[in-house]
């Protein structure tokens, strides 16, 4: 495998994990906002699916975003009778979103990128050392 290739593949997994972290974000951003009227869905929990696609130019299968996907589970709710976006019972809809799993998912994704970021590094390193030994 080339050189390029090598970072191609890489460089590709960072931005799918960059980009799966930003959706993290989002999901931890509006996980208590609640809707400004009664029977209106909150937020909806985001996650992002990934697809292989071959870089034909480098011979290889690069990793890309593909679409983004709503989390099918209820959302849960709260009893808040004073809150305006409350129902006849008292109970607000709020967004299907668990910090602890959205933490989880933040912790494999910065994990991936900094594999990604070892194999940059690696292949940066042994580089050098090709162009150290062509030079004496």
């Amino acid at each position: 495998m080339k050189f390029a290739s090598i970072l191609k593949v890489s460089a590709s997994g960072m931005d799918a994990q960059t980009l799966r972290m930003r959706m993290v974000a989002e999901n931890i951003a509006n996980a208590e906002v609640a809707p400004n009227r009664p029977g209106e869905d909150p937020y909806r929990r985001k996650m992002l699916s990934f697809r292989n696609v071959l870089d034909r130019e480098h011979g290889v299968r690069t990793l890309r975003a593909d679409k983004v996907v709503f989390d099918k589970r209820p959302f849960l709710t709260r009893y808040e009778p004073a809150n305006p976006s409350a129902d006849g019972a008292g109970y607000v809809k709020i967004p299907n979103v668990n910090s602890l799993i959205e933490s989880m998912d933040m912790r494999q994704a910065q994990r991936s990128y900094e594999a990604n970021l070892g194999v940059i590094e690696v292949a940066k390193n042994m580089i050098s050392r090709t162009i150290d030994i062509l030079r004496s």
